[in-house]
């Protein structure tokens, strides 16, 4: 029975650390020259109708890795963009290639997608979450604090699909995450009763982005106006402002606290220069963990 990863609700909690400790494996395995092509003679597609540098690269070269190939198809090149239906592209695609990611805007579209295609496929981004970022991050706190038990991580500024992700992460694997957005720009009220609801969250929300992060040793940010959101940019940089991550935040919060960001970033705005680039920022390592987590979702979900 073929498996989907539209979100962290598609895996439990013991195959999200199943998958964390393969991409630190194939992370070593890589570096010692021991990866072996376990995806030879199949084909990974991926059907982007958004921008992409990390998901895109990050995919091919982990496919790469393992011995298989890429098909990348942009929305706009294909007959989506002459209205065939979702479910007919599906069952298409199903006879070409052995998984398909998708990068998009409405959620529902990779729903549909996964819902006729009789391969799996995983959710490359859309407005909703991102969860294949949010696994690598998570692999990225294991590979720099060895655990996620007992860790606070605090998410500040938008409450955007990249906050959605961190929720449900904190909904599968428990541990303590602190919310601090503008008024009028929290994560979606549903994806919070979701995670607590059926998850064990443990998740606070701050108005005070200085409270949120006193106790945390992982701070995240990204955008504040993500894809699709352009022209809020100039109303949302007065709105986000007191949410910047700077030098002055980053000291309330434990000295050991590492800095995430999923990158791209836009500098000045929601991080500084010398945070990005200082001594507590893992941001590259998170970037190129992307590859090494993927390469775990792609051998799970492919080479079982």
């Amino acid at each position: 029975m073929k498996r989907d990863f539209l979100s962290l609700w598609d895996v439990t909690r013991e195959e999200i650390f199943s998958l964390i400790d393969q991409a630190l494996q194939l992370k070593r395995d890589w570096s010692q020259g021991r990866l072996k092509p376990v995806l030879y003679q199949k084909t990974l597609g991926l059907l982007f109708n958004k921008p992409s540098t990390r998901t895109r690269v990050s995919f091919e070269g982990a496919m790469h890795r393992l011995g298989g190939a890429c098909t990348f198809l942009s929305v706009h090149d294909t007959q989506l963009s002459r209205s065939e239906p979702l479910s007919d592209t599906a069952k298409v695609l199903s006879r070409y290639i052995e998984a398909l990611v998708v990068r998009t805007y409405d959620h529902e579209d990779v729903v549909t997608l996964a819902r006729h295609a009789s391969i799996p496929v995983i959710n490359g981004l859309t407005d909703l979450c991102h969860p294949c970022q949010v696994l690598s991050d998570l692999m990225t706190v294991v590979e720099k604090k060895k655990r996620l038990d007992n860790v606070v991580v605090a998410w500040i500024g938008d409450g955007n699909n990249m906050a959605h992700s961190w929720i449900n992460a904190s909904a599968r694997l428990g541990f303590r995450l602190n919310i601090s957005c503008p008024e009028g720009y929290w994560p979606s009220a549903r994806v919070l009763e979701r995670a607590r609801r059926e998850g064990i969250a443990d998740i606070g929300l701050y108005d005070d982005p200085g409270e949120a992060v006193r106790e945390a040793v992982v701070i995240n940010t990204d955008v504040w106006a993500s894809m699709g959101q352009e022209h809020e940019a100039e109303q949302r940089r007065k709105v986000f402002w007191p949410f910047q991550l700077n030098a002055a935040l980053l000291a309330k919060a434990p000295k050991e606290a590492i800095v995430l960001h999923c990158l791209p970033a836009h500098r000045g705005e929601e991080i500084t220069e010398d945070v990005l680039e200082g001594p507590q920022s893992v941001v590259y390592d998170q970037a190129e963990n992307r590859l090494h987590a993927q390469a775990a979702l792609l051998r799970w979900l492919l080479a079982s």
